[in-house]
């Protein structure tokens, strides 16, 4: 595996982060051991030192030589996703067409161990994809179903047990993308995005898949359905917009979201409400559904307020993308500050969400990176490329406690401005 091989040449982020510090400090430090010792005196909200530890994880992220990802895959890995219910299992889809199930468990309890393939969707199968498989998505309430969409036409809602699919929806054009809610209880609709300018809703428990929303001019190559309200769409388009859809309403659209926030004249040669000057083919939610990123080919990242449609104005520099079709790309979650794991050439480039900060590149990839997934219970990242590798990106090792810290020093550590966290209790659910 590349995994072996690689290494990741970037330097770790130096200057003061912005929830003041306890993100630089690792667990064997005062500053840390001063928020254990705040938390069991009653004296901290236990969510600080979760934040951050988290953030320290994140910011320590480094391709892990001694976890390799076996490599199934002939040809370049489009997609992955992690199962959100213990977040174990991974799927990848390839250029291949072949779909890949992973254990990304230590069962051996060794150091350097291999997350094997649990199965596959290879070749040989009568119902794999014809064509490359652009997303695969878990079912999000239990790890029995996955999804899968590609440009041969087709999704497919596949039984984890049988390896069967349970249902196949057919389309005129190539599938670029597809999403099913992660917070849906009243709907089961999975929107789907594709040649046509029409997005596609299948219902999966009617096997419908005659509910479109009309607005965009040209293909649809991402969605994303909220994280916050279960019948709010978002979706990206090659005409430059990106559209937000409430699906209960008659006329869907609810916004199209506007770079100039409104600014620009009419009288403009260019277009009115673009999001992107150019191809926008990346969309993710934040965590908490509050903001939304876009990437499109003017290689610009965008970070947009969902509710009022606003775009914030974070300026994250340029953000090569050369990707003629859906980029996937990942937010962290529970950290402070959050951070976007974007698809950089080669690279991984790793930015704050709300300030747009370059904090690193993750370098280890032999070619154009497709895909990453975040594991947000574990702060571990895996991307996938055209080298055909998946590479797993893991906090670096904790430092030893020095011998000769005295507790004396810990409230004073505490206390040190440097390591206030401004966040209340109420903005992390636990």
């Amino acid at each position: 595996m590349g995994a072996g091989r690689a290494s990741n040449a970037a330097a770790h982020w130096r200057r003061p982060p912005q929830d003041g510090g306890a993100a630089q400090s690792g667990p064997g430090t005062p500053a840390m051991l001063g928020l254990v010792a705040a938390r069991q005196a009653g004296l901290d909200d236990p969510a600080r030192l979760r934040r951050a530890e988290r953030t320290r994880r994140v910011l320590s992220l480094e391709l892990n030589k001694d976890r390799d990802v076996e490599r199934i895959h002939g040809s370049g890995i489009n997609t992955l996703d992690i199962e959100p219910i213990e977040g174990r299992y991974m799927l990848s889809g390839g250029s291949d067409g072949v779909i890949v199930l992973y254990d990304l468990e230590n069962l051996s309890k060794k150091p350097s161990y291999t997350c094997k393939a649990l199965f596959s969707v290879g070749r040989s199968h009568p119902d794999v994809h014809k064509f490359s498989v652009e997303t695969v998505q878990w079912y999000p309430h239990d790890t029995g179903m996955f999804t899968s969409s590609s440009f041969d036409k087709t999704l497919k809602i596949w039984d984890t047990n049988t390896l069967q699919p349970a249902d196949i929806f057919h389309f005129e054009g190539t599938v670029y993308s597809h999403h099913m809610s992660p917070v849906a209880t009243k709907h089961c609709l999975i929107a789907v995005g594709t040649k046509s300018p029409k997005v596609q809703l299948c219902d999966l428990k009617s096997g419908s898949s005659s509910h479109i929303l009309q607005g965009h001019r040209q293909e649809v190559l991402a969605v994303s359905w909220s994280p916050r309200h279960e019948y709010i769409l978002a979706t990206g388009s090659a005409d430059g917009r990106v559209k937000l859809w409430d699906v209960r309403r008659a006329s869907g659209c609810l916004s199209t979201l506007d770079q100039h926030n409104g600014e620009k004249s009419k009288s403009s040669s260019e277009a009115a409400n673009t999001a992107h000057n150019g191809r926008v083919n990346g969309i993710c939610y934040t965590n908490d559904g509050l903001h939304l990123l876009t990437i499109g080919t003017d290689d610009r990242m965008r970070l947009w307020n969902s509710s009022t449609g606003e775009n914030t104005l974070v300026n994250y520099g340029k953000v090569c993308n050369e990707s003629r079709k859906g980029l996937k790309f990942a937010i962290s979650c529970g950290c402070n500050p959050e951070f976007a794991f974007v698809p950089y050439g080669s690279t991984i480039a790793v930015y704050t969400v709300f300030t747009g900060e370059l904090i690193t590149m993750l370098r280890g990839h032999y070619s154009t990176v497709n895909c990453c997934v975040f594991q947000p219970h574990f702060q571990e990242l895996y991307s996938g490329s055209k080298d055909c590798n998946i590479l797993a990106w893991i906090p670096a090792p904790r430092e030893p406690v020095p011998d000769d810290i005295s507790e004396k020093s810990l409230p004073q550590q505490h206390l040190n401005p440097a390591y206030e966290d401004a966040w209340s209790s109420s903005d992390d659910e636990g």
